[in-house]
């Protein structure tokens, strides 16, 4: 394992916390100090040094924090061997610093490379010459029997018995993200691990939580990363962190996400909640929500995006790959791109790989397909489905009783209402 810390490769030895809480602290003269209760760090670096120790001592049973560069590990024993009255101090922690036993045994962290909630059992440091680093969360049963003492005795009856050795199961500190409160997720903020998952992994873990946990975890993620991560979360579960949230922060997410899922998630929500939000969004945004929001879910028009492609028959290729490059970033659909007249009839439809190949200066009235196939706005969702399956398409145009182009069904949305399991 290479720890991306300053040490000499002299003197290292790894130690866990459950071998160090009780250890005694002796002084040159091997006379007892005191014993170690805690130990102190700032969890907010790949790999935390520890500062210093909760030590409560035996002369007069008051707690005390003792720096850790004082400690020498002598033939096994901790050793504190010239002893300076000033090291002795209050237990008052400085800011940023925690005390790890409290703070993360038994607690729930989240393995962010397996992105799983894991339980901590131990914790394991490395020593090297005078530092103390935080480099490992034990989240395994041999963690947890090392802990109460039984290690020897229970590894040694697996053994004989099942012919079993136990291993541990290690986490390396740089991919655990702390759970234990809202306070430890403002300390990795700049850098959350948590950003670094699949929306939809990181959807599977806050539905895992408890809801404390879940909307302590949903605030401490950026605005991109929480909108990704509410469509990818079960809808009872998106209400509750949405209603959890300020007006203006619900709107900021919201606004981030496809509209036809933001839609969705409106319409689960109160209508005074829903009236705060739609005032704090964009003009534009908010009547293309509003449109969505007056059509029912299992039709057409509830099902549709207003987010998409459409141009006039005389743009050329390279004006509509133009557009594209600038709108891109907004739209819920780009696979498909729709040519409308003035008034908004669709007259043809063309894939982006149509358009890549085109050249330039063709208008896209020579490259569109007029074979278009659509559905009515007040279409149901069965009728739906087995069009998509019909015709293999990934999104279809919805149109009104005049043939006005409305919105595009993406076959992802359909299929969170026909088969809620597999789209989620």
């Amino acid at each position: 394992m290479a720890v991306n810390v300053a040490m000499n490769q002299e003197s290292q030895v790894f130690l866990f916390l459950s071998e160090l809480l009780g250890r005694k602290i002796v002084d040159s003269e091997r006379r007892p100090i005191g014993r170690i209760l805690d130990l102190v760090s700032n969890i907010g670096e790949n790999y935390p040094p520890v500062s210093d120790i909760l030590m409560l001592l035996y002369k007069d049973r008051r707690t005390v924090l003792f720096p850790w560069r004082r400690i020498e590990v002598v033939e096994g024993e901790l050793t504190a061997p010239f002893l300076r009255t000033e090291d002795f101090r209050e237990p008052l922690l400085r800011p940023g610093e925690l005390l790890l036993k409290e703070t993360l045994l038994d607690k729930q962290v989240v393995d962010t490379d397996g992105a799983k909630i894991r339980r901590v059992n131990d914790l394991q440091f490395l020593q090297s010459n005078k530092g103390l680093y935080l480099v490992h969360v034990d989240v395994g049963f041999h963690g947890l029997l090392r802990r109460v003492g039984l290690e020897r005795p229970i590894g040694f009856l697996l053994l004989q018995l099942f012919d079993y050795a136990m291993a541990d199961q290690l986490i390396g500190w740089k991919f655990v993200q702390p759970l234990s409160s809202p306070d430890l997720l403002r300390l990795t903020i700049a850098q959350n691990r948590l950003t670094q998952l699949h929306p939809a992994d990181l959807a599977d873990i806050i539905e895992d939580l408890d809801i404390h946990q879940r909307s302590a975890v949903f605030r401490s993620l950026d605005v991109e990363t929480a909108a990704e991560t509410l469509e990818e979360t079960d809808p009872k579960i998106q209400v509750s962190l949405i209603e959890e949230l300020s007006t203006e922060n619900a709107s900021d997410i919201i606004e981030e996400m496809s509209l036809s899922e933001a839609a969705d998630l409106l319409g689960d929500l109160p209508k005074d909640k829903v009236e705060g939000i739609l005032k704090e969004m964009e003009k534009e945004t908010a009547e293309d929500m509003k449109e969505l929001l007056a059509h029912p879910e299992e039709m057409a028009g509830g099902l549709m995006t207003t987010s998409y492609l459409s141009f006039a028959p005389i743009v050329t290729a390279g004006e509509a790959m133009a557009q594209i490059r600038h709108e891109a970033e907004d739209m819920d659909l780009i696979y498909y791109l729709y040519v409308v007249d003035g008034e908004e009839h669709i007259l043809g439809v063309l894939s982006l790989r149509d358009l890549l190949v085109a050249p330039p200066a063709t208008v896209l009235s020579e490259l569109m397909d007029t074979r278009v196939v659509a559905v009515n706005i007040a279409e149901r969702k069965e009728r739906i489905a087995d069009d998509f399956a019909k015709y293999g398409m990934m999104a279809m145009p919805v149109v009104d009783d005049e043939d006005h182009l409305k919105g595009v069904i993406l076959f992802k949305n359909l299929l969170e209402v026909v088969a809620p399991k597999l789209g989620r």
